[in-house]
């Protein structure tokens, strides 16, 4: 099965890089609304939340949810607690900066520590397999539900199967199968993926909500034109919609599979958003063209160097006044330095497959944003009211 879905995927991918061209080149064009025949809901849906195609994978992904919830609380306190009396016993203070190396020796082969891991990582592991078997041995059905919303609306899906596809991007990310780029399917993965990580939480794009009312405004108020980079399977470009419905909103991603499926999706709720597979870091949008450039969790998926070139690519594409606004996990506060918060970055990067978890954890961030040329503010807006602040930039005007 899986030579047809390619073959059939790299010849709808140049149809749909085509389509987009056209579309540039003749101004706005009206698309046909995705027929209703041709939307795959075998089960219904729940809002805007499809439900899964069977009753045995939904009820797996549930059990998975749950699960995971148990282990991100109860069993992640144990470890905690566990790690501090290791360190006690060996004569350190649980605030105290210790080597990684030393850390790893004295914490990775604890039982109750080693439990914590393996149930995170296998659940982890369940998740996407179970997903990625769906969705592979459906294929046919869900390839022709994206070959028809590529000629669909609202909205448009840039798709370029000839892109170079940088080497940092083609790794598993959170172990994801294929990553972001290697399967036809990794949108839709990704998709019920991210409804298991927010445990149950996020079946409405509720959190990509909160992060779209958080976006600050330009100080003239003006909202034109917004970008999402890396917007993955797209919830946060179809929430920025929502927020400003008279705006031009584009989410780009490296990911081909996922511009796609975001398309597909946003074509589906209704939403008028545009989609491109490029890069962060070489966007091909005009000098000064966005109102607010945003993104979310994307800093710690790439290595320093292209974190600058993102930074540098953003403040070129805003105009002057415009507003950069970056969501990751220390934009709005540092990397923690206590042996435990260390150890906790280190797991991720190990088994998470988070290859860049510590570069970024290491990274002056300020520091690269005005090195970009933006004012910086490291006190806006917390994303969704959670925390108390979040970096944010500036273009001078």
């Amino acid at each position: 099965m899986l030579t047809p879905q390619l073959n059939r995927r790299a010849l709808v991918g140049t149809v749909g890089a085509v389509g987009s061209i056209l579309a540039s080149a003749f101004g706005s064009k009206v698309w046909a609304k995705l027929p209703k025949d041709s939307d795959i809901e075998p089960r219904g849906s729940i809002g805007r939340f499809e439900r899964l195609g069977s009753q045995s994978l939904e009820g797996t992904q549930d059990f998975l949810t749950n699960f995971r919830g148990w282990v991100n609380a109860s069993l992640s306190r144990a470890a905690n607690v566990r790690a501090q009396e290791i360190f006690k016993a060996n004569g350190h203070s649980p605030t105290a900066e210790l080597p990684m190396a030393e850390i790893i020796r004295l914490l990775e082969n604890d039982p109750t520590l080693s439990a914590s891991a393996r149930t995170w990582i296998s659940t982890q592991q369940m998740m996407w397999k179970t997903l990625q078997d769906h969705f592979h041995d459906n294929g046919d059905q869900y390839l022709a539900e994206m070959e028809v919303a590529d000629k669909s609306g609202p909205g448009m899906v840039e798709l370029n199967p000839g892109m170079h596809i940088p080497d940092y991007t083609k790794h598993e990310i959170h172990i994801q199968p294929g990553g972001y780029v290697g399967d036809p399917f990794a949108g839709h993965i990704y998709l019920y993926g991210t409804a298991n990580f927010f445990v149950g939480r996020n079946y409405q794009d509720e959190i990509q909500a909160e992060y779209a009312e958080s976006l600050p405004l330009p100080a003239d108020g003006k909202v034109k034109r917004v970008l999402d980079q890396g917007c993955s399977c797209g919830q946060t470009a179809v929430q920025i919609k929502g927020r400003f419905p008279d705006a031009d909103v584009w989410g780009i991603d490296v990911g081909g599979p996922m511009v796609r499926f975001a398309h597909m999706r946003a074509v589906d709720i209704g939403a008028n958003v545009n989609f491109a597979q490029r890069l962060a870091e070489d966007s091909k949008f005009h000098d000064n063209h966005f109102d607010i450039v945003t993104n979310n969790i994307i800093f710690h998926e790439v290595p320093p160097h292209k974190a600058q070139e993102i930074l540098n690519e953003s403040f070129r594409v805003l105009r002057p006044g415009g507003v950069y606004y970056p969501i990751d996990f220390y934009t709005g506060s540092p990397a923690p330095k206590t042996a435990y918060g260390m150890y906790r970055q280190w797991w991720d990067h190990r088994w998470n497959n988070e290859v860049y978890r510590l570069d970024y954890a290491a990274l002056d961030f300020a520091g690269a944003m005005k090195k970009a040329g933006f004012i910086v503010n490291e006190n806006g807006p917390a994303p969704g009211g959670r925390g108390k602040r979040n970096i944010m930039g500036t273009k001078p005007a």
